[in-house]
């Protein structure tokens, strides 16, 4: 995916304090869209505009897992492509907002769940998420390696969900308890590609498209967990 970024020198052969800035102002941008996330959905949620969007979408729950593969999918696609920060913005606002939408079902039903349950998977998914990724990030901090010899796993796991997905949709199946497993485990390898690519590979001004691509996968980890969640419950 890199090849797609601009000549600029990546971040890795910036001087310390450089460094030290990108990096900052990637993870900075990932808690801003995360903050972002949440206002949109307390919003959706407390309007009532969160209900016919979970009716009109819990129809379809197949296509609901193929788009938000290839939102989050996406996502890391056009943040290596944009050039200039106002176009990066743009886009990460676009992502978000998109993002909130296609998490209104799971949350509505979630929700339901632990009305009726007493739980809160919601507040243990996102904790989980936040320790899980938390871990990753940290692995590439600690350890320095570049992790971009996992662009062949993603893309390669990329097109296997899809296609369990088409079949699951075609004949029938449940895509249960292990393809959500799986699906975290994806997000997993998308976290510390993502993080390797922002110590070593993305040049200092694209902060922005950065900070877009690894919170695509964050939010991609919480989707899954959430699911596994429910589907213990």
């Amino acid at each position: 995916m890199q090849d797609n970024l601009n000549t600029m020198a990546p971040v890795s052969a910036l001087g310390t304090e450089d460094r030290a800035s990108f990096i900052w102002k990637c993870y900075a941008h990932v808690v801003g869209a995360i903050l972002a996330l949440v206002a949109i959905e307390t919003y959706l949620f407390t309007s009532g505009a969160a209900a016919p969007i979970a009716n009109a979408m819990m129809g379809s729950p197949m296509i609901v897992l193929i788009g938000f593969i290839a939102l989050s999918w996406g996502a890391g696609h056009v943040a290596h492509r944009l050039e200039s920060t106002m176009a990066q913005y743009a886009a990460f606002g676009v992502f978000v907002f998109l993002w909130a939408v296609m998490f209104v079902p799971i949350l509505a039903i979630a929700l339901m769940m632990d009305a009726e349950s007493g739980g809160n998977m919601i507040e243990s998914a996102a904790i989980t998420t936040i320790v899980g990724c938390g871990a990753l990030v940290a692995t590439v901090m600690i350890t320095r390696k570049d992790f971009s010899f996992l662009r062949g796993v993603l893309v390669w796991g990329f097109f296997i969900a899809i296609g369990l997905i088409a079949a699951a949709w075609a004949f029938g199946w449940n895509l249960g308890t292990w393809f959500s497993v799986g699906m975290i485990g994806f997000a997993g390898v998308a976290v510390l590609y993502d993080t390797s690519n922002i110590m070593h590979h993305y040049p200092q001004d694209k902060y922005v498209a950065a900070s877009m691509a690894l919170f695509a996968s964050i939010a991609m980890m919480f989707f899954y967990i959430l699911r596994l969640f429910m589907s213990r419950d």
